[in-house]
């Protein structure tokens, strides 16, 4: 169903890297979420308003806020699409970032509402009476909408896989979420219908619980994205695979990779190459490493050549005893850009270490291990100068 509608109402629907071709696929899920989710909202406040039931009556404004979601969403799809301009050199596509959060502030709206109402119920609980026939036509709306909010998570993950979409992605947990909370009150009015017992505000605070857990879980998630995440470590892989491929280039370290959107990512390393060699000619590989790596993974990349000393026998004996050093203070560092400095009186040890994390000690007290480790392992006359790396 999904690629019946893509293929009808995308042109070019396969080009998903052009932003026009993104803007079309926001379009459609945006126009398809509002169109439905007012259905629902309309079916089920008549059926909330039939039986007096505050349960459906607040699942009917879950689905008003998710219809008020979409056109967010398909606003934000629109507009992140925009070129780079002066004011936004690296493009708009961070505004799905924003959409998200704001998703997720309204589902967090709806669901404090219908805790507070619900618990007001429960501590002032009213008698109600249904009609059979009532009930009936009650039960028929719930389990319709369960199954179209089915078909809308399907619908919307498919979509925001097929342009990695983070609002689209967003829209579908959000989907399934109703669709559970739906459930559950289908299944509530069931058991009123059989047994007579009211549980429609215990089970309209059991509702509240799914949609607030989906909006802060979806909150968390979109919060994460505008601060800033480790890439991935298939994304990792291939820009090493891509550098593997030059033997010239001795290692690599210092990679970051930052991401202003899902087609708009830009990496900066440091590459260790033999210092030794015509400095034209590293320069040239150096430049095909950064246009294959635009080319293959549509990423920029920025290297930092890091000429190092090969071949030498007392740098390469120096390097060793230091790399052995510093794993005595923690075995999960490591050096790079490794240099020495030899004088009459001492000898001067400098490098970069890599520390991760999950090493709590300060830079100072780093440096200060470091040093006495050199010392302890190497003698007097060895001084470290380290700059330390995180993560």
């Amino acid at each position: 169903m999904t690629k019946l509608l893509v293929k009808w109402f995308v042109r070019d629907y396969q080009n998903t890297a052009d932003p026009k071709v993104r803007a079309d696929y926001g379009k459609l899920g945006g126009i398809v979420g509002i169109i439905l989710n007012l259905l629902l909202f309309g079916a089920k406040l008549a059926g909330a308003y039939i039986i007096g039931s505050i349960a459906v009556r607040a699942d009917a404004f879950n689905n008003l806020s998710d219809a008020a979601s979409s056109v967010i969403a398909l606003v934000t799809v629109v507009l992140s699409c925009k070129p780079a301009d002066r004011r936004h050199p690296f493009g708009h596509e961070r505004l799905e970032y924003v959409s998200s959060m704001i998703v997720s502030f309204l589902i967090l709206i709806v669901g404090y509402d219908l805790a507070k109402s619900s618990v007001e119920k429960i501590i002032s609980p009213a008698s109600e009476s249904y009609a059979q026939n009532e009930l009936i036509l009650v039960l028929v709306i719930l389990a319709v909408a369960v199954l179209c909010k089915l078909m809308m998570f399907f619908f919307f993950r498919r979509l925001g896989k097929m342009i990695d979409s983070e609002v689209l992605r967003a829209t579908s947990m959000d989907s399934i979420s109703d669709a559970t909370a739906t459930g559950a009150v289908l299944i509530s009015t069931v058991i009123t219908m059989l047994t007579g017992v009211d549980l429609d505000a215990y089970m309209g605070l059991l509702v509240a619980g799914f949609i607030l857990y989906t909006g802060i879980r979806i909150l968390n998630e979109t919060k994460n994205s505008i601060l800033g995440e480790p890439p991935t470590e298939d994304t990792v892989k291939q820009i090493e695979g891509i550098l593997h491929r030059y033997p010239d280039v001795l290692g690599i370290h210092d990679m970051t990779v930052h991401s202003y959107g899902p087609n708009r990512q830009m990496v900066t390393l440091h590459a260790e190459v033999d210092g030794q060699k015509n400095v034209f000619d590293t320069h040239d590989m150096i430049d095909n490493i950064e246009r294959t790596i635009k080319q293959e993974l549509n990423i920029d990349c920025t290297i930092h050549m890091d000429p190092i000393t090969v071949g030498d026998e007392v740098t390469d004996e120096l390097k060793t005893a230091t790399v052995a050093a510093v794993k005595t203070v923690d075995e999960r560092i490591n050096i790079h850009d490794f240099r020495c400095v030899i004088g009459a009186t001492h000898t001067n040890l400098i490098f970069d270490t890599a520390v991760p994390f999950e090493v709590k000690q300060t830079d100072e007290d780093l440096c200060s291990a470091i040093q006495a480790a050199i010392t302890q392992h190497m003698g007097e006359a060895y001084f470290s100068v380290v700059t330390v790396d995180r993560g």
